[in-house]
């Protein structure tokens, strides 16, 4: 089998027998529920949705019980009926594991969330077994606000990339132009025209939603720094270096807070491993799920 044709596993799935909604603190979530075993949970970033991870579910539904969720405002989920906040979505993931009936869970974070996982972890600290954070927030970006006129700026970038996204929705060959897909994916991925074109398309349907503004002023007004070192569970760091989103510099400090954390650094990659790199970051991921069922003494060092 070739490398595409690996890559492009996932549509050989049926997602829509996969598919479910719960109601969650009276709102519909939406997610995919597939495979059976240990529950690994996988939670998007800002502007994202459960296809984010399409290259990695297909790969561990054979040896876990896969969940990956709309967060609430985001992809086909419904709105909170609260205001959008770091705790309010991990208390939404408590719920959901609750309703699940999941007493222990893995949980893989990518961008903010990765912050949610963060907080979900700290939260719950029995049900948690071992925690992923893939380019995490959480750390940088609290002192986004201190700067007025990157706020400004950013805010005239979002209308923006909003109209050019509400067209890739509803024109999805429009996403697989190289202009639009560099403008879209240049500040996620490190080479947007790597990826191929079904993925991108499946990409766009996170974007332009209504949780966007809420929870990029979320991310801003929570602290967690102080809190990481109650993080007692297995945890991987997994970060790209060319990320333009979230320094690489964070992944240190991640990995200086969490006691007994490991950091695995990809080269030539942005602020999305799991997409860039899929083949790597399972193998990388999947390592790491088995040691956590399996505690052994120190780690690798970083590579």
């Amino acid at each position: 089998m070739t490398p595409v044709s690996r890559r492009l596993a996932w549509r050989e799935i049926d997602w829509r027998a996969h598919q479910r909604r719960e109601k969650i603190e009276g709102r519909w979530l939406n997610l995919i529920d597939i495979g059976s075993g240990p529950a690994l949970l996988f939670v998007h970033g800002l502007a994202g949705c459960w296809q984010n991870w399409l290259e990695n579910i297909a790969f561990f539904a054979d040896e876990y019980r896969v969940i990956a969720v709309d967060l609430p405002g985001f992809g086909e989920s419904e709105m909170p009926a609260r205001p959008i906040t770091i705790s309010g979505y991990a208390r939404t993931l408590e719920a959901l594991c609750d309703t699940l009936e999941l007493d222990s869970v893995r949980v893989v974070g990518n961008s903010m969330g990765g912050f949610v996982a963060a907080e979900l972890t700290i939260r719950s600290p029995v049900r948690v077994e071992g925690l992923c954070l893939v380019a995490a927030a959480g750390l940088s970006v609290e002192h986004a606000r201190a700067d007025r006129s990157r706020g400004v700026r950013h805010r005239i970038e979002n209308l923006l990339f909003f109209y050019i996204a509400w067209l890739a929705t509803r024109f999805p060959a429009l996403a697989l132009r190289p202009r639009v897909r560099r403008w879209m994916l240049g500040l996620v991925v490190a080479h947007p025209e790597e990826l191929p074109g079904p993925l991108i398309a499946e990409q766009v349907r996170g974007i332009a939603k209504p949780g966007f503004d809420p929870a990029l002023e979320a991310l801003t007004r929570y602290p967690i720094r102080d809190r990481l070192g109650e993080i007692a569970c297995p945890t991987l760091i997994v970060w790209g270096d060319e990320d333009r989103l979230v320094p690489l510099s964070d992944a240190a400090e991640f990995e200086w807070l969490i006691a007994g954390s490991r950091k695995i650094t990809y080269p030539d990659t942005g602020h999305a491993p799991m997409l860039e790199r899929p083949e790597r970051f399972n193998a990388d991921l999947r390592e790491f799920l088995e040691q956590a069922r399996r505690p052994v003494s120190s780690g690798a060092p970083d590579t």
